[in-house]
Parts: C-alpha cells; structure tokens; sequence
C-alpha cells in the first residue's frame, strides 16, 4: 500500500518523506490557501518546491471547470515536473479531460469520488488514479469503507488499471481498514501516519526495558 500526505506543507512533508515511507504527495485549493498560498505562479513554485522533496506521485488540481481550462491548467502543472500528477474534479468535462490527459502520456487523480458508478466512468476514461472520500462519506451517514470494497471488486472483475487512492482519511484506523480492504493507496494528515507507531504495549515495554538497563548498569 502506498502513503501519500494530504497537504501542502513543507515541513510535514519533509518529516514524513524522512520516514522512509512516503510515497507521494496530495494537495488542493483549501491546503494551499491553508499554508497562505496564492497566485498563480506562487502556486506553480510551491509545486515545484514539493517535487524537490519527494521521489513521486504529486497531485496537482486544475481551478478550472470546463474542458479547454482543464486541458490548459493541467497541461502547464504537468510540465513544471514528471512528479506531477493533475488532479481532475469528477465532472463531464472532467472526465473528457482524463482521456485526453491519458492519451498525451499526462498522469491523473480524479477526485471527488463518491460512487462506484463515477469511479467506473474514471477508470474507462484512464485515470491513473481515483480518489473516493471516505471521511466525508461517514460525515453523511454512508459507510466510506463500503465504497472501497465496492471499487476493489469492480477493478478487479473487469482488470482496470486504475488506483484506487482512499482520500479524506481521519484517523489510523481508517488507514488500517483501508489496507485490509485492498485499497491501493491512502491519503492522509502527517498524524494518521505517525500514529501507527501508538501503541501502549510498546510505551510500557520500553519504559521497562529502560528501567531494567538502569537497574543492571548502577
């Protein structure tokens, strides 16, 4: 299972790319303006400052909403560097957008999933990835873990290439769940990684480990 970081913060990035285990990077409009980030070519430079910090796999999203911006948006965020991947709300000309992306070569997350019938029109568009919003499923009353089950299985029966990347995840369980199920990849706050190291087994081993080496070296 890969693990992307769901922000735009250098410093979160920086620690959990130091980890060892980060696989790529998810932003959007929200996180950018969240770190005081605007304008166009203040945008584009903080894309570029993330490139330099990870291997791979960072997600760029188009403003635009009709087909001939998203082409434009998306085809100057995949230049700034071959780390990008342009995020594509699922809309009409969204997924217009996807098949002529896949058909130049230019990766793609669509986001904003939240039924297995538009992750299905994603896939046969060639997405590279979809992202279904599982927290914000559950914020609703719809089990968001239900939604990752469905897609894994219709990939599977039908050999789509397509990456399921469960987004809006809240906490390490969630994270846990997701890699039971079979997700291919999840998004998450700097937390919800680091707190897979929690458990209080392990504090109270350590804290007796300790007291041991103390007890036995004077």
């Amino acid at each position: 299972m890969k693990f992307f970081i769901d922000t735009a913060n250098l410093n979160e990035i920086k620690e959990a790319y130091d980890l060892g285990v980060l696989d790529g990077v998810t932003t959007n409009p929200s996180l950018m303006a969240k770190e005081g980030i605007s304008g166009e070519e203040n945008i584009k430079n903080h894309y570029k400052a993330i490139c330099n910090i990870v291997d791979n796999n960072v997600s760029a999203e188009v403003i635009a909403t009709d087909l001939e911006g998203m082409i434009r948006e998306g085809e100057e965020l995949a230049a700034l560097d071959d780390k990008i991947v342009v995020k594509v709300p699922i809309i009409k000309d969204g997924i217009k957008a996807i098949k002529y992306f896949s058909d130049k070569g230019i990766r793609t997350n669509c986001t904003l999933i939240f039924s297995p019938g538009q992750a299905i029109l994603a896939a046969k568009a060639g997405a590279t990835y979809v992202s279904p919003f599982i927290g914000r499923l559950d914020d609703v009353s719809f089990n968001g873990l239900e939604l990752i089950e469905q897609l894994v299985l219709i990939y599977q029966n039908y050999g789509f290439d397509t990456q399921i990347l469960a987004a809006s995840v809240r906490h390490s369980m969630h994270l846990i769940q997701c890699a039971e199920i079979g997700a291919d990849v999840a998004t998450c706050p700097l937390n919800v990684i680091t707190g897979l190291l929690n458990h209080p087994l392990t504090d109270k081993g350590l804290a007796q480990f300790l007291a041991d080496h103390k007890k036995s070296n004077g």
